[in-house]
Formats: structure tokens, sequence, C-alpha cells
């Protein structure tokens, strides 16, 4: 890429690349700053506005046309930073309410839930962002682009959906005064139960409980 198209790029802010890059940055710098743990009691309703608007920006991509790299193969874009502290980060922030069960494919037929942890997820979504930053910042704006319209598509935007489900389901349970099922153990390293209904992992968890500590006042 030339130097005047990177600058043309990075200095219009009405380009499809800038305006991407500009809604990918913001998630993943108020992400971070939320697994700072500075505002426990405001991690969930924030997180939720991030994942949502993250996936405004994961719906202009899927819309997008398919976006066809400049070269055969993917630069390296260098080494991943690590995630594990975020993960941590927000695993301690979102207990007792990190794991929850996902169905993959809504349209693939009698397919089982499985467990996931919303701070799993956080931190796979952040990765695959991250590297499409990496593009992006090494002035390879089109490899970036076609690396978060791939990874949208094959990952990072079923997984935020999930997120964004699982964090909605709190919130809902908190306004309206709904008790959460009682937890039972499971966790994300035990198989699918099939068809049977899966339940969380802490033990019984109401709806005032869980609402204080996250800063939501219930429902009357």
């Amino acid at each position: 890429m030339s130097d005047a198209t990177l600058h043309a790029s990075t200095q219009n802010p009405d380009d499809f690349v800038v305006q991407i890059a500009d809604q990918v940055e913001s998630f993943l710098v108020a992400v971070t700053e939320v697994a700072r743990g500075d505002e426990p009691e405001s991690a969930v309703p924030f997180l939720l506005l991030e994942v949502s608007q993250l996936l405004l920006a994961g719906g202009r991509l899927g819309a997008h046309e398919d976006i066809v790299p400049e070269e055969r193969y993917e630069p390296d874009p260098g080494p991943e930073p690590d995630v594990d502290e975020l993960r941590e980060n927000f695993a301690r922030l979102l207990d007792p309410v990190d794991v929850y069960s996902e169905v993959f494919d809504p349209y693939e037929p009698r397919t089982a839930p499985v467990p996931a942890r919303i701070s799993d997820d956080l931190a796979d979504i952040i990765t695959d962002l991250r590297h499409g930053m990496a593009h992006y910042r090494a002035g390879r704006t089109t490899e970036a682009l076609w690396w978060w319209q791939f990874s949208y598509f094959s990952n990072w935007g079923p997984t935020a959906s999930a997120v964004l489900r699982a964090l909605q389901s709190v919130l809902i349970h908190v306004r309206l005064n709904q008790p959460l099922e009682e937890l039972d153990g499971l966790d994300t390293d035990q198989p699918a139960m099939g068809d049977e209904t899966l339940e969380f992992e802490a033990g019984r968890v109401m709806a005032q409980e869980i609402g204080a500590p996250l800063g939501i006042r219930p429902g009357k």
C-alpha cells in the first residue's frame, strides 16, 4: 500500500476502514478499562453497552461485500498480546454469573446447548480484534478489514452475540426480579448434556443477590 493511500485512509473519517477501526479501538479500550475492576458495580451494564456497539461494527462488516486481501498470504502481525490477565479479571468481576449455556448453531436440528464463560469469550473477542488492529496500525488497512470480516463470520461475531444474550439475561433476571435457577456444578470443561437443561455453576443465585453487587436496582 502506498504512503498516499495510507495517509488518506487514516485522515478521512468517512472511510469505511477508519470507522470500523475506531469502533474496534473504542471497544478494546473500554473493556480493558472495565477489566481493571475499578467500578465492579457497573461491569455488566457497561459490557452490555460495549458489546452492543461492537456488534454494530460487525453488522456493517457482515453486510459489506467480501473483502479480498491484497496479498495471497497474511503478513505476520507479530506476537499476540497475552490476554490471560484480562480473562482472569473478567472472571472475578462476573462471578457468579460468568458461566452460561449457549447453542452454537440455531439452525442445526436438536443441537444441545453447551456451557461457556463470558470471561473466556471476551478474551477471545479481544484477541481477534487486536490481531486486525495490528495490521491496521502497520498500514495494512485492507488486510485489517479482511481479518475483521473473516473473524466476524468465523469467531468473534457469534461469540459476541452469545455474550450479549448472556449479559441481557443477567439484567433481565435482575430488573424483573426473577431468581436464576439453582446452579449445579456444570463447568466449561464438561461435555454437553444432550437435551437436558443446563444449569450454571455456583449455587442458588437470587436476582436481589446479584443485583446489589452489580449496581442494578431490581424491578418492583
